[in-house]
């Protein structure tokens, strides 16, 4: 169950200082979509942990509803692909407790962090059980992280591999278990240093590959990975504010990419507000010229 969003206080020029669904303090403006800023969050400690927070993530098989799963997802005979969704086993975590708390929680209570950790991935492990067991036909596994920025982790590397590891271990085995040999993860900004971990532990398609500041690619990833690394994402969206011929010259950039094989090029995320509308349809046009989709 998500925290009630409450409005805490009326701020100049429209803004709001707002509680919402996970906990933290946000201060928003009506109508505007971008990331707000988090200025403070319900959790402190142990004892926001056990009173707010930990109730809310405990399995009960009664809170699971299997109608939710979409009629389509048992029929063999469909081509429409369906994702299962796995979960977060440190992007919520983050999304709750917030960055500045979650990186101190790890020096100052190493127990409750665990705890936290082990209490996400239980309930993920479990809720990916419960979907599995109802007969659906999924083609792919995924997880949400969200967990980069454009200079690299919001966790320590090696923190992240040694407690957060192990989770995604026990969930891919049990969805190759159940012939889902594709696991996706959607994790923003320069994953280099993550990337060991999830291929470790059975993660093989990187999304949405952003080419940033940072210009990441599939291409560096597959020579040390080889082809089990699999990715989504890699266009550079930035080009449709310059024109066909930018255009262009992206599409000759992305066709050595494709080539490698396991790569989808698309956008990542929104298009930017400076996109012109005839670009976008003629980059349309011209992928499918380029790729025969």
């Amino acid at each position: 169950p998500l925290f009630e969003e409450i409005v805490l206080e009326e701020l100049p020029d429209g803004f709001r200082k707002v509680q919402d669904a996970n906990g933290a303090i946000v201060i928003q403006k009506p109508g505007v979509r971008s990331i707000p800023s988090e200025v403070d969050h319900l959790f402190k400690g142990r004892k926001e942990w056990e009173e707010l927070y930990r109730p809310k993530l405990l399995w009960s098989a009664d809170r699971v509803d299997p109608s939710t799963i979409p009629a389509a997802a048992f029929d063999p005979g469909r081509t429409r692909p369906f994702g299962l969704h796995c979960g977060s086993l440190f992007g919520k975590i983050r999304d709750w407790i917030g960055i500045v708390n979650l990186s101190y929680l790890q020096a100052d209570d190493p127990p409750l962090f665990d705890e936290i950790v082990e209490t996400a991935g239980e309930l993920c492990l479990r809720c990916t059980e419960a979907a599995l067991a109802t007969g659906a036909r999924f083609d792919f596994a995924h997880f949400w992280e969200d967990i980069c920025f454009k200079s690299g982790p919001l966790v320590n590397p090696a923190v992240f591999a040694a407690k957060v590891g192990p989770w995604y271990r026990r969930i891919t085995t049990l969805t190759h278990r159940h012939g889902l040999e594709i696991c996706s993860l959607d994790c923003d900004g320069m994953i280099d240093s993550l990337i060991p971990t999830w291929i470790a532990n059975g993660v093989n398609t990187m999304f949405p590959i952003e080419v940033g500041t940072w210009g990441a690619s599939i291409a560096p990833w597959r020579e040390r990975y080889g082809r089990e690394l699999r990715g989504v994402g890699g266009m550079d969206k930035r080009v449709f504010a310059h024109g066909r011929a930018a255009v262009d010259r992206e599409i000759e950039r992305l066709k050595p990419l494709v080539d490698l094989g396991g790569f989808i090029p698309c956008p990542d995320h929104r298009v930017a507000p400076d996109a012109e509308w005839d670009t976008v349809r003629y980059y349309t046009e011209r992928m499918r010229d380029a790729f025969g989709r």
